[in-house]
């Protein structure tokens, strides 16, 4: 079988180790699946996941020249559609939701054209400054503490 980069394909899982595991596809190849691409939350163990012997359905992320191949397994599940409040109305029984995880107000957030890097860093730098001058005004307002532990209102 001829693998490309984006299939989805059924392996089993043949090897465990602390940084990932070894999934033995079609035709005698092996790919493995780093420890990051193993489930969409934080994983410490794999084997909380993953068994040897186990059959699953892994994403080809990269094929190298050297013919190594890097699958993920998160990348093949579907996508997982997660509420998102919406921030125009403060009524919490109105909600969008977002397929993409995070949908943070830096990133793109429509796919039509791909953002550079640089401009999704500059609209997070914007972001973060205008949120950190909010909380030192809030800060203010409320009489927060110095840095030497007494009150600011003396």
């Amino acid at each position: 079988m001829s693998f490309e980069v984006g299939m989805i394909v059924e392996g089993k899982v043949t090897g465990i180790t602390k940084f990932g595991a070894f999934v033995d596809l079609e035709g005698g190849k092996t790919g493995m699946v780093h420890i990051s691409e193993v489930a969409p939350t934080y994983v410490n163990d794999i084997k909380d996941f993953l068994t040897e012997g186990q059959t699953v359905k892994v994403k080809i992320l990269t094929i190298g020249e050297d013919g190594k191949i890097s699958l993920s397994i998160k990348k093949a599940l579907p996508p997982q559609r997660k509420p998102v409040h919406n921030q125009k109305n403060n009524n919490t029984s109105q909600k969008s939701y977002s397929a993409r995880p995070g949908n943070f107000e830096w990133q793109a957030s429509k796919r039509t054209e791909p953002s550079s890097f640089e401009d999704m860093l500059s609209k997070f730098k914007q972001t973060s400054d205008e949120k950190m001058s909010d909380l030192k005004r809030m800060e203010n307002k409320r009489g927060g503490y110095s840095r030497r532990g007494n009150s600011s209102k003396q």
